[in-house]
């Protein structure tokens, strides 16, 4: 039973993959002095890079956990989720308010997907 390791460093690895599927580290956005908009649109766009390099991609979903600094955000994050998810695919998903490792950051989020058949 293989586990492959993707840019692997002391604390963690970027992406997991086992027995089929992909497990991101949580991921952030680009610029974290963004708005929340910006802020989620260039996090997704690194869960897709991410989903690329593993063999996997957001048709292939099956779990997010969504961690808001603070659930007004709520609106303006879904909104960018929303566009973002392809229609009839979307994760099962959570979304809960959390403080983020630094506080500049308003959105996290860690993904489960299936790698590509």
């Amino acid at each position: 039973m293989s586990i492959i390791r993707m840019d692997t460093g002391a604390r963690m690895s970027s992406i997991v993959i086992h027995q089929g599927t992909v497990y991101l580290c949580g991921q952030v956005a680009k610029d974290k002095y963004a708005d929340i908009t910006t802020q989620t649109q260039t996090m997704l766009e690194e869960v897709d890079t991410l989903l690329a390099q593993a063999g996997s991609s957001r048709e292939h979903l099956l779990s997010c956990t969504i961690y808001l600094k603070n659930m007004a955000d709520y609106d303006a994050m879904n909104a960018v989720w929303d566009a973002w998810v392809p229609t009839g695919h979307a994760p099962a998903r959570a979304c809960v308010e959390a403080a983020i490792a630094e506080p500049e950051y308003l959105v996290e989020v860690s993904v489960v997907a299936a790698l590509k058949s």
